[in-house]
């Protein structure tokens, strides 16, 4: 975990989430340190998308406080949250790239959003980041519907860190992919992320992910954050649904996989 600051870069306390009269988080606490690629896992219903989209702000809780960078996400004017959102990017599932756009296209439109660039200098920096997640040049001209899955996601992810982000949020990233593109996928983020100095806040349910990249695992269940710590840490965990999943045969093989390599 080198280069992680203990101090918290979010944090999260007492948070209640509900849909009508069905609640998903109960007095919810988190922290995350900057400059970790966090896990976030839970069985299905527990609401892990539904914690990244409250801490990013697009969905609000009924209660709790939420603090990215000292500041609160839930708190604050217009203009306040703007500037949070410019340092932090997401990815959602399956890349959520706009259909109708290109490549390029997609990667600028945070820019045109946030920044304002010489259509020039856009194209340029989309260029770059398109390249830095791995794809190719010829990608850039392409819409959507002509990528492949794992080229879709990747587009997502240059979208992510076209601003130059502190944090990147990333949700279930690898889902979907054959296990040689999800692997190669785990080896961009962590790539990525001790290059850039990223945070990651990482959704996922993929053990290969959890063990190849992640520095910590929050662990999401009976409404709240359960457990929080290291892999090891959570061989130590006595609940049911942890235990089966940190110590079932994936996990076993997932976890003598070698780690990915900056």
């Amino acid at each position: 975990m080198a280069g992680v600051v203990d101090d918290p870069i979010i944090r999260v306390r007492g948070l209640v989430t509900r849909f009508g009269t069905h609640t998903v988080h109960d007095g919810l606490d988190l922290d995350v340190r900057q400059g970790e690629i966090i896990g976030v896992v839970g069985g299905s219903g527990t609401g892990k998308s539904v914690l990244l989209r409250a801490i990013v702000g697009l969905l609000k809780p009924d209660a709790g406080q939420i603090e990215v960078f000292n500041q609160s996400v839930r708190d604050t004017s217009d203009a306040e949250y703007r500037d949070l959102r410019r340092r932090w990017g997401v990815m959602f599932q399956d890349g959520a790239l706009f259909s109708s756009l290109t490549v390029r296209q997609n990667v600028e439109a945070p820019m045109r959003e946030q920044l304002n660039l010489e259509q020039t200098l856009r194209e340029t920096l989309a260029a770059i980041k398109v390249r830095m997640v791995g794809l190719p040049e010829n990608a850039l001209g392409k819409y959507p519907s002509e990528l492949s899955g794992g080229m879709r996601k990747r587009a997502g992810f240059a979208r992510a860190i076209a601003l130059d982000p502190e944090i990147v949020f990333l949700d279930e990233p690898t889902a979907g992919l054959d296990p040689i593109g999800a692997a190669a996928f785990d080896i961009l983020i962590r790539q990525l992320q001790a290059a850039l100095g990223l945070t990651v806040f990482l959704v996922t349910h993929d053990l290969d992910s959890l063990y190849a990249i992640c520095d910590r695992v929050a662990v999401l269940a009976d409404k709240r954050v359960l457990a929080v710590g290291t892999l090891q840490d959570m061989l130590e965990v006595d609940h049911p649904w942890v235990q089966e999943y940190f110590h079932g045969p994936r996990a076993r093989a997932a976890f003598t996989a070698p780690k990915a390599e900056n």
